[in-house]
């Protein structure tokens, strides 16, 4: 069985590659309400100004921000970075694309008072700025490596609550209709039931926006204990989901507001992340995942032809 323990299950994992500059924006918009106030003024200045902080030292960056050299030095690691010099590396990269025309779009909360209209242009935008951070930030070895896993699994258990277990029952749906067997449960009772009967080639997903929800822990805690192989998603990778995830994948999300909370706008990056992995799995199990598809496409049209109906 495997350690519990958080260090042994980082150790076994690849180190994740920094973020590409395009993806800070993200991190920072993910990891702010985590950070101390120090750290976020640090990380909001490098995020709105990448040239001007590209152009600064860590004592320069410090006396900007009204913090130390040490607050910015955390903070660069917490944002994936190994130190400063990597971060400010990122900032001329991320500097370099705004003025080529690649800067990221700032969206406005939604208002209580904003018309039908503003809020279809609003949430588009935010849609649209999900799904580029949650793509730029994806750490494509994670990704592969969690392909790999389902693909030769012998039975996956999918774990979410809320809006992430529909996203779950969107996962586990995909991965039936190709052949395979997959199960999503929103039951926490169930879901810590059927983990602690998965074994070494049983695989188990956890998809929790937070990365702290208990529900969707103890499940994933029992798989990785028992053998199976585990993978988070999650917008927080440095969460406590994070100790018990062989393969992390991370997910972006816009601005939490009073009209918006966090689970709506992390859906649809968490959907993306779905997407991926089911092509994934499609790809590498094409000869059998095609003709189950094919077989489930037949099923469901004879079942909803007028003549069946008529019998």
């Amino acid at each position: 069985m495997k350690e519990t323990f958080k260090d042994p299950a980082v150790e076994t994992r690849p180190a994740p590659a920094p973020p590409a500059p395009a993806a800070l924006a993200a991190k920072v918009r993910t990891l702010a309400p985590t950070m101390t106030r120090s750290m976020q003024r640090v990380a909001e200045t490098v995020a709105s100004d990448p040239a001007g902080c590209a152009a600064l030292t860590v004592t320069g960056l410090a006396e900007r921000t009204g913090t130390s050299e040490a607050t910015v030095v955390r903070t660069s690691r917490l944002l994936g970075y190994p130190g400063y010099r990597d971060l400010r590396l990122a900032l001329a990269a991320l500097a370099a694309q705004q003025e080529a025309g690649g800067a990221p779009a700032v969206t406005a909360d939604i208002a209580v008072d904003d018309s039908l209209a503003d809020v279809v242009a609003k949430l588009a935008q935010e849609e649209q700025q999900c799904l580029a951070d949650t793509a730029a930030g994806l750490d494509v070895t994670q990704l592969e490596a969690a392909v790999s896993a389902l693909a030769g699994a012998r039975r996956i258990d999918v774990y979410g609550i809320g809006a992430s277990h529909l996203v779950g029952q969107d996962l586990a749906q995909k991965l039936l209709r190709i052949g395979l067997i997959a199960h999503a449960h929103a039951d926490p009772h169930l879901a810590v039931t059927n983990a602690v009967q998965l074994r070494t080639g049983d695989v188990a997903v956890a998809i929790t926006h937070s990365g702290r929800t208990t529900d969707v822990i103890e499940p994933l805690r029992a798989a990785f204990d028992h053998g199976a192989t585990t993978i988070a998603i999650t917008g927080r990778p440095d969460g406590e989901i994070a100790s018990y995830a062989d393969h992390i994948l991370t997910t972006s999300s816009a601005r939490e507001s009073e009209l918006r909370p966090a689970a709506m706008s992390s859906r649809t990056s968490q959907l993306l992340v779905v997407d991926c992995l089911f092509i994934g799995v499609a790809q590498r199990t094409y000869e059998t995942a095609a003709p189950a598809l094919s077989a489930s496409y037949e099923a469901l049209a004879h079942r909803h032809s007028p003549r069946t109906h008529q019998r």
